[in-house]
């Protein structure tokens, strides 16, 4: 459950972050790292467009930079996009001065106020500095389609499980996870709305 959904004890601890929205409603917010990528991204928009939702991608600006015509994709077509690093850092392994610099190397690719680390890792300094600039999004239900352990079947389990009104969604628009969150993605999206939520991307 630590990775499926974080306890309140790691959310107090980046307090600040956005790890929930809730709205009053049935709302859900899905949310895509590590992409774009040709053999996946396209794929996730058109089941998207099939919907009618709009969602949030957190982008890798090394993947951005080789596939622009895809990043150009997925804003033409209404969805959110956010910052998730230029080399897909991970906090915890390198200094403060690197990690910024890394994040200000993506934003010369990708425009947009959001931020979400790579993992969830990030110091405390790292943290407090990137607030001044981005809105944190972490989350609040991971899926965990990333994991050659799961099968498609645990991942739509744990959307059932841990998702409620204002749950941050994470899935992953990355060949790694492509085979599962291909086979899950639309039975949590059909599961979700015969549970009556509504869909939006992170403004």
């Amino acid at each position: 459950m630590f990775i499926e959904s974080p306890p309140k004890i790691y959310r107090l601890l980046f307090r600040g972050a956005h790890w929930r929205i809730k709205t009053g409603e049935k709302t859900v917010y899905l949310t895509f790292d590590d992409g774009p990528v040709p053999e996946i991204t396209p794929w996730v928009l058109d089941i998207l467009d099939r919907y009618g939702i709009k969602a949030t991608f957190f982008c890798v600006g090394a993947n951005v930079c080789k596939h622009p015509d895809i990043y150009k994709m997925i804003l033409d077509r209404g969805h959110a996009v956010g910052n998730h690093t230029f080399h897909h850092l991970q906090g915890l392994k390198v200094n403060t001065s690197t990690y910024l610099s890394d994040i200000a190397q993506a934003a010369d690719y990708i425009d947009s106020t959001l931020f979400r680390p790579p993992h969830g890792h990030i110091r405390f300094p790292q943290f407090h500095a990137v607030r001044k600039q981005y809105k944190i999004i972490l989350w609040d239900v991971v899926t965990r389609d990333y994991s050659h352990l799961k099968t498609a079947e645990d991942v739509f389990c744990n959307v059932k499980q841990y998702t409620r009104d204002g749950s941050i969604i994470v899935f992953h628009d990355s060949i790694k996870a492509g085979d599962r969150m291909k086979l899950s993605l639309p039975v949590c999206i059909d599961w979700l709305i015969d549970q009556g939520y509504a869909f939006r991307k992170i403004e």
